[in-house]
């Protein structure tokens, strides 16, 4: 929702949900079911597996990344806080995934 600068209401519009279903995610008395888990993955770009892992539907060792690839987001914060706006750091955050992506693809063929 804060990436794309989105109330609850527009999130429950934008998915197809209620907006209460929304509020009882937010405030911790109901989860997400894997489908409205890939929903959300859908729309906020993040990778499936790690929403997955952040609504407890996997073990929370899916969610770690390797220590060769740290958090972007944090690190250009800290490192560039006026050269970098949100949009730009959540597209290099999507190229760095798309190299993850490519990497494991070459691994898993060797």
């Amino acid at each position: 929702m804060r990436l794309r600068k989105r109330l609850p209401s527009q999130l429950a519009a934008d998915l197809g949900i209620s907006h209460a279903t929304i509020h009882r995610w937010l405030t911790g008395k109901d989860m997400p079911s894997t489908r409205s888990c890939l929903k959300l993955a859908e729309y906020s770009g993040i990778p499936l597996h790690k929403v997955l892992s952040i609504t407890g539907h996997l073990p929370e060792m899916m969610e770690q990344v390797p220590a060769e690839w740290p958090e972007f987001r944090e690190y250009a914060q800290q490192k560039y806080p006026k050269e970098l706006d949100e949009d730009l750091i959540t597209m290099i955050e999507d190229l760095i995934e798309r190299r993850r992506d490519r990497r494991h693809e070459h691994r898993k063929g060797l």
